[in-house]
């Protein structure tokens, strides 16, 4: 119990980055001892807590002076430099990729470094990373690769500096059949949807492996301003009016695997604005492979009362425009 005791004191020390008494805690006739220390459920050693908390200071203790590996692995194979990256501390990373840390190593999962700095805003570490030799088209067991995961993120400045120094690393899909443009509509991105739309050649009615596209991904989360956007900048591409890019080069009637138009998405989505949107875009209601329509999704009282408005509007009125998002 007191040896325990003392080993959680230990930890806490490094948690609070307190090098001066964790010099004086530790014996030297545990140095040896000490590299094969493990906490929690996953096993982390001294050398990940450091790393996690940015002790540069510690970190460069428990490798020169304690003689730890910069590779030491814990239960899902994830690195100090998996740790370090994640969460930002630029000076950390610097450190364990001089020491000979292996810049493309693997966590469970197949991620890498680079992946997760992309999880967060780490520009620095992204490109201490990258200079160092990461490899941006490197993908996931997911099949994502790091602009795929900063899509997901909305960080425009990471994917521009990825197409700087990587410039096909847009054309990627995940396993499913789902590009970054998929991922940046669904998460409600915009800024990143404007870019990718702007410096990469991505198909705006490219369908995953269930058939869905980016314009339903934004519908079915209720971010109808991102597809008003991919479709006015279809139009732009193609030169037609908004009427004849919905039935030909957007097709709002497409349909995903199961029969579902973006009406029954949006429908059962109970996105009032959405299924609004598209009942003026002209959008016409059918059964989906089960026989349901749209309408017969519709629980809110508001997504009700718009399918009840269309129908009792005369057949020979023209749709209206694509609205602006509410």
């Amino acid at each position: 119990m007191v040896e325990q005791e003392r080993l959680r004191r230990l930890l806490r020390l490094v948690q609070e980055g307190n090098l001066a008494l964790l010099r004086d805690e530790l014996r030297l006739d545990e140095v040896p001892e000490a590299r094969s220390w493990r906490w929690g459920r996953l096993g982390d050693s001294l050398l990940h807590h450091a790393a996690r908390l940015g002790h540069r200071d510690v970190l460069e203790f428990l490798v020169h002076e304690v003689g730890m590996d910069v590779e030491v692995a814990n239960g899902d194979y994830k690195r100090p430099l998996h740790e370090a990256a994640s969460m930002g501390h630029l000076e950390c990373v610097s450190f364990l990729l001089e020491r000979g840390a292996s810049v493309d190593c693997l966590k469970k999962a197949d991620w890498t470094p680079l992946m997760m700095a992309c999880t967060r805003k780490n520009l620095e570490v992204i490109k201490t990373l990258v200079e160092h030799g990461a490899k941006p088209l490197l993908r996931n067991k997911d099949g994502w690769n790091c602009f795929h995961i900063a899509s997901r993120e909305g960080h425009p400045e990471v994917l521009r500096y990825l197409l700087d120094v990587s410039p096909s690393c847009w054309d990627t899909e995940s396993t499913t059949g789902r590009t970054p443009l998929h991922t940046a509509a669904m998460h409600g991105c915009s800024q990143v949807v404007e870019l990718l739309l702007e410096r990469c050649q991505y198909k705006g009615d490219s369908r995953d492996s269930c058939g869905v596209t980016p314009f339903m991904d934004a519908l079915q989360n209720g971010h109808v301003g991102i597809a008003r956007l991919l479709l006015q900048r279809h139009q732009e591409g193609h030169g037609h009016t908004i009427q004849t890019l919905l039935s030909l080069g957007a097709d709002l009637q497409a349909k995903d695997g199961k029969g579902r138009s973006a009406l029954h998405v949006a429908s059962a989505g109970q996105r009032a604005g959405a299924v609004g949107a598209l009942l003026r875009a002209g959008l016409q209601d059918a059964p989906d492979a089960t026989g349901t329509l749209a309408q017969q999704l519709a629980r809110s009282p508001d997504v009700i009362q718009l399918f009840r408005g269309h129908q009792a509007a005369p057949e020979e009125e023209e749709p209206a425009p694509f609205p602006h998002a509410p």
